[in-house]
């Protein structure tokens, strides 16, 4: 095994357990957090750097091109796609009404 074979592997291990912390601190913010905004805000973090992280830190690791392939149209979709959805989740709410909280003593429009 070479040293760049092994630095690879640590850098992607690294990479794969930042996704992993951003994952769980999507999901602890799904659950702690008061309000349909917030916890929106949380899904999409979790989407976007959560799940990248974990697809780049796969990507590290594979060896084969096609599967590497897989991989980046994969980081593609989550990219375009999950930010999209939480603002259309956002858009729907405040099309039905639905107003974000204040900030402690300051008002929203």
């Amino acid at each position: 095994m070479s040293t760049l074979h092994v630095a690879l592997q640590i850098l992607s291990d690294l990479v794969l357990a930042a996704g992993v912390l951003f994952v769980l601190t999507g999901a602890a913010g799904l659950h702690r957090l008061p309000e349909f905004f917030m916890r929106t805000h949380a899904a999409s973090i979790t989407d976007s750097a959560g799940a990248g992280l974990i697809v780049l830190g796969l990507l590290l690791r594979t060896e084969e091109f096609p599967t590497a392939l897989r991989l980046v149209l994969i980081a593609f979709f989550l990219m375009f796609t999950s930010p999209t959805a939480s603002h259309a989740l956002a858009q729907a709410a405040l099309g039905d009404g639905f107003r974000p909280q204040g900030i402690r003593g300051r008002k929203t429009s």
